[in-house]
């Protein structure tokens, strides 16, 4: 078991290095089910064979003290060196490999139903989400907001809530499904959702935004154009009731025009022009974009996002290194 077990531990390691190294696209979800289900496999068996087994050894070692020290007394004999406490303490140790694999398990399991069904932490790695979202936050996603389902495969088990406009959602990236993305949603299915001239219209009905202070760019340092922006809620296109509030850039700089756009499912839907690009978001389908509109890759680049790739609804910042006045919930 020794040397089986040192083989397992041995691909795990391997499989997280060539992912560290780039050689493999790694699939973080796909490496905590299969930890979780080999520590799970020598749980058990360490709680139904192997620790039966030395509980055995240990009290048949107990069993041969006791009779030798009758024996000795017996003969009249009444002081003793027979003593098997330490050897009984090595019997019930457990060996180097359940150590590292049934040792593991309750944590690995508890993370793995956490980060599963609850609630999974995410790094920002762009500035596409400035200003809500800065480079570098580390934010908690809920993963049954929008219903619970299974990891791995990512299907969905139980209903939740429906997606609303405003909700900032993290999904798996439609060109390339391994990859976790996060932007806000603008249109629901059913929606026509137009940006022209920098400006959003959904159905026909322009967003409201009010100029705030600029925002202050620390990577080109320099100040952006920042707009306070009132996004109507709602789940299906009859629904415009209330407002999400929440801001966003406009680089003035940059053209309102869409260069190079994606081929992509349902692009017919999507009309481009000079001005920008107009279109009619598909059943069961999602149309994201970034608060920091000119510098975002987002569904007008690469299109809608299919709602089975929903991973979750972002919601807090529970940790940024380089500013800790960034902790708290976001809109």
């Amino acid at each position: 078991m020794a040397t089986l077990t040192a083989f397992v531990l041995a691909a795990f390691v391997g499989y997280a290095g060539f992912w560290y190294v780039g050689m493999i696209e790694g699939n973080f979800a796909l490496l905590m089910f299969m930890a979780t289900v080999v520590t799970g496999i020598y749980w058990l068996a360490e709680q139904f064979y192997f620790l039966p087994q030395r509980k055995a050894a240990a009290e048949a070692l107990q069993a041969q003290a006791d009779k030798r020290t009758a024996e000795l007394h017996a003969q009249g004999i009444a002081q003793t060196d027979v003593n098997v406490t330490e050897a009984k303490e090595r019997l019930y140790m457990q060996p180097w490999w359940l150590d590292w694999t049934a040792g593991l398990f309750p944590v690995i399991a508890v993370v793995f139903v956490l980060r599963s069904f609850l609630f999974e932490p995410f790094k920002i790695p762009s500035g596409s989400m400035i200003p809500t979202l800065l480079v570098g936050d580390l934010i908690l996603v809920n993963k049954y907001h929008y219903g619970v389902r299974l990891p791995v495969l990512n299907l969905k088990l139980t209903d939740g809530n429906p997606v609303q406009r405003g909700d900032v959602m993290v999904f798996r990236y439609p060109p390339k499904p391994s990859l976790d993305y996060i932007k806000r949603v603008v249109g629901v299915p059913g929606d026509e959702v137009a940006y022209l001239n920098k400006q959003l219209t959904i159905n026909g009905q322009v967003v409201a935004k009010a100029p705030r202070a600029d925002f202050f760019d620390q990577d080109s340092m320099r100040y952006i154009p920042q707009f306070e922006e009132k996004l109507p809620l709602g789940s299906k296109p009859s629904e415009m009731t209330g407002m999400r509030t929440h801001n966003v850039l406009n680089d003035k700089d940059r053209p309102s025009f869409v260069p190079g756009a994606d081929d992509f499912a349902f692009k017919d839907n999507c009309h481009y022009t000079v001005e920008g690009v107009t279109c009619k978001v598909p059943a069961g389908h999602y149309f994201m974009m970034g608060d920091n509109r000119d510098n975002s890759l987002d569904s007008r680049y690469w299109g809608f996002v299919p709602e089975k790739n929903i991973v979750g609804k972002a919601f807090f910042v529970w940790m940024n290194f380089g500013s800790l006045s960034r902790i708290g919930a976001f809109q």
